[in-house]
């Protein structure tokens, strides 16, 4: 018979930041494990639930009787399994005992090279319920927990205390022992506002029941729309829209929709895991707090409190309001309200109190004590690392034509934050504080921008800097950190990348590719690398971190929808100009789609395969050689000159113009000129001059063609 299986596990409040996955993976486990075992049908759905009290999965069409079915077992390979008598050797005989089977009962199996013994034995079905309690353990010791505890005089260990186990199947209650817990059909429904114990009286009802008589919203799912709906909903009331990402860019943040935003809401998941029965209020703080950046009292609202704060629809402003995620839904919340706002404003004062303090110094007095905070024990202290950071930014910005004194300037007090009780308290603010002082300070607005946007790109998705002085500082920051962590061997590795080398990497590519900046990459490298103190790095650092980024940027240029085979043509040909690379990844993009195409890239690849058979014969002669028309004697081929001499001034005033989708093109005039040349002229003539000349006239032929990319990478 099949019917829906419902577990339940209740217990003291769960980790709520890792409670969605907690539940997603205790459902999977307990799925695939009644796959396993052939208790599923080919339309059973897996549905996970969670609150803060309880991890709960329901499957549909679960068998109440395993089938029988024939167990196949690998044994020992032949030669292994029998002596040189025909006798079955220790190694066999074991394999038999533990599949009960004798010898004559095995069969032989060729697998690969090597022939086995092969046990089909059959075995009967079992009940579902002989499998719950080791599948409903098992399920549990793969929960992706850190640390476990014991509770009472108990001997048994989870991530939090366990009151309940609730195991159905249908309307039968399943008969399982768990952590200590007999199952049975009683849960508990919302802490405060279900007095009674909760009878689930079929599987299929488990959700409707507890929302009916419990007070609790069982689905994760569920429960983050309900919030959003009121999150949206008296938000629009306040003309306001509502924060939940602290680290996003504010101002794009007013252009997106409201679900764009609830995707990005960090802060939502972790209310979701919070709360059972959700409702949302509004709360105000005094105007005055408003003096304090804005930044500074979302980090306060969301990260102390849970709160969501509220930015004035048209203007971006922070405004004196915020909502309130309760697990309380009464008729009259103004104890909950005022509770809220009594215990904000403590926090609004911290923030106010650390601001005005840290005001009364300059960034410039913190700078030297940089001298006292170690950035990495093999690359010195912050100060230290400042000073690369002032030397490189200031070459940079030379290369862009930039205001070099504010660029470095930018860079001795970018870090000068870190030393400010705002950054002890919110190090997320790194940069963005520093940016508020320096215009206390008195600095210009383009240097207090600059310290800001030098942490630019922070994120995916995040906005990179604006301005060339600002540009430099970021790209500064950046390289040396990439430069310096790699070059002391702390290379990322699989998912480990403690130093965030492969997002500094990223925000770099971004920068030069987006921006763009015609700053090429192996220089910069190297710049970088010689930047350091003699020594302090490994020798080929420079050339180990562009094969690195290289390696990011073709993954960057995959997520913006490029083939491939575009990417590596252009990339072959780009010399670390990347200020070129999605231009050009346009222009062959254009010129892949022509129908021609491919057989120009077919082309282009026998040219260069002629070359590259016979470079070592004629190498050298071609070093000191230049062509000359006059040993020309086909007409293939001085059609093909022609051809070529004709169209170069145009192929070579789109490419000065990046116009290099149109430079592709016109190698379309080409191609019966090639055709009829590989046709009737034979590369490889008897006459050495003339085999030397023919060469020469394929490698302009090459040059012209591969100036944006190497097209031959685009033969199928």
């Amino acid at each position: 018979m099949k019917a829906t299986l419902l577990i339940e596990l209740l217990t003291e409040e769960l980790p709520p930041k890792v409670l969605e996955k907690l539940s997603t993976t205790f459902a999977n486990e307990v799925f695939a494990s009644l796959k396993e075992q052939a208790l599923l049908g080919e339309a059973s759905v897996c549905t996970p639930y969670c609150t803060p009290r309880r991890l709960a999965v329901s499957i549909t069409a679960v068998e109440a009787q395993q089938p029988d079915r024939v167990i196949e077992r690998k044994g020992p390979a032949v030669a292994a399994g029998l002596d040189a008598d025909g006798k079955p050797t220790k190694a066999l005989e074991g394999f038999m005992r533990s599949a009960g089977v004798t010898l004559a009962q095995l069969q032989r199996v060729v697998d690969g090279k090597s022939e086995y013994f092969v046990a089909r034995v059959e075995q009967k079905g079992k009940a579902l319920d002989e499998y719950l309690q080791d599948i409903v353990t098992q399920a549990l010791k793969k929960l992706p927990v850190p640390k476990l505890m014991r509770w009472g005089d108990s001997e048994h260990q989870f991530v939090r205390p366990v009151h309940g186990l609730t195991i159905l199947h249908g309307n039968r209650v399943v008969s399982v022992e768990v952590l200590g817990l007999t199952s049975g059909n009683v849960t508990s429904g919302h802490r405060f506002l279900c007095s009674e114990r909760v009878s689930i009286e079929h599987a299929d009802d488990y959700e409707a029941t507890l929302a009916r008589d419990g007070r609790v919203i069982v689905s994760f799912a569920h429960r983050r729309e309900s919030i959003v709906a009121r999150l949206d909903t008296l938000a629009e009331q306040n003309g306001a829209i509502w924060v939940g990402h602290a680290n996003f860019d504010l101002e794009k943040l007013l252009s997106m929709s409201n679900d764009e935003r609830s995707v990005l809401s960090t802060l939502l998941d972790e209310v979701t895991g919070l709360v059972e029965w959700p409702e949302v209020y509004v709360g105000e703080f005094e105007k005055e707090f408003l003096d304090v950046p804005q930044e500074c009292l979302i980090l306060t609202m969301q990260q102390n409190q849970k709160y969501f704060p509220l930015l004035d629809a048209t203007s971006g402003k922070l405004l004196n309001k915020f909502l309130i995620v309760s697990n309380m839904q009464v008729a009259d919340p103004k104890h909950i309200i005022g509770g809220n706002q009594r215990v904000v404003r403590p926090r609004l004062a911290d923030a106010r109190f650390f601001f005005n303090q840290d005001r009364k110094q300059k960034l410039e007095s913190r700078v030297e004590k940089l001298g006292n905070v170690v950035y990495h024990n093999k690359l010195g202290s912050q100060l230290q690392r400042v000073e690369r950071i002032t030397t490189l930014a200031g070459t940079i910005a030379r290369l862009l034509d930039a205001d070099k004194a504010n660029a470095e300037l930018v860079a001795r007090l970018c870090k000068a934050d870190l030393l400010t009780d705002m950054v002890g308290e919110f190090p997320e603010l790194q940069g963005i504080i520093g940016r508020y002082y320096a215009f206390h300070d008195g600095e210009d607005l383009e240097v207090a921008n600059a310290i800001e946007a030098h942490y630019h790109p922070r994120f995916a998705g995040d906005s990179i800097p604006v301005g060339a002085v600002a540009s430099s500082v970021a790209l500064a920051d950046k390289l040396e950190t990439v430069v310096g962590i790699y070059g002391v061997g702390q290379v990322p590795t699989g998912d480990k990348d403690p130093f965030g080398l492969r997002r500094q990497a990223l925000g770099i590519l971004r920068i030069l590719v987006e921006t763009p900046l015609d700053l090429p990459l192996p220089a910069l490298l190297k710049a970088t690398a010689e930047n350091f103190p003699a020594g302090m790095l490994s020798a080929s650092v420079a050339a180990d971190v562009e094969g690195f980024m290289m390696d990011r940027l073709r993954g960057y240029l995959r997520d913006r929808s490029f083939d491939p085979s575009h990417i590596e043509a252009v990339l072959a040909v780009l010399n670390g100009r990347l200020h070129e690379v999605l231009p050009r990844l346009q222009g062959v993009r254009a010129f892949a789609a022509m129908a021609v195409a491919k057989d120009l890239a077919a082309a282009n690849k026998r040219v260069q395969n002629i070359m590259r058979k016979n470079h070592e014969e004629l190498g050298t002669a071609m070093a000191s050689a230049a062509f000359d028309a006059k040993l020309m004697t086909d007409e293939a081929e001085r059609n093909l000159h022609q051809a070529m001499v004709d169209i170069t001034p145009f192929a070579q005033g789109y490419f000065s113009r990046g116009e290099y989708g149109q430079n592709l093109k016109a190698l379309v005039t080409l191609k019966p000129f090639i055709d009829d040349f590989f046709d009737q002229v034979m590369v490889m003539a008897e006459d050495r001059k003339l085999r030397i000349n023919r060469a020469l006239l394929l490698r302009q032929l090459g040059g012209l063609m591969n100036q944006v990319a190497d097209i031959s990478r685009l033969a199928a």
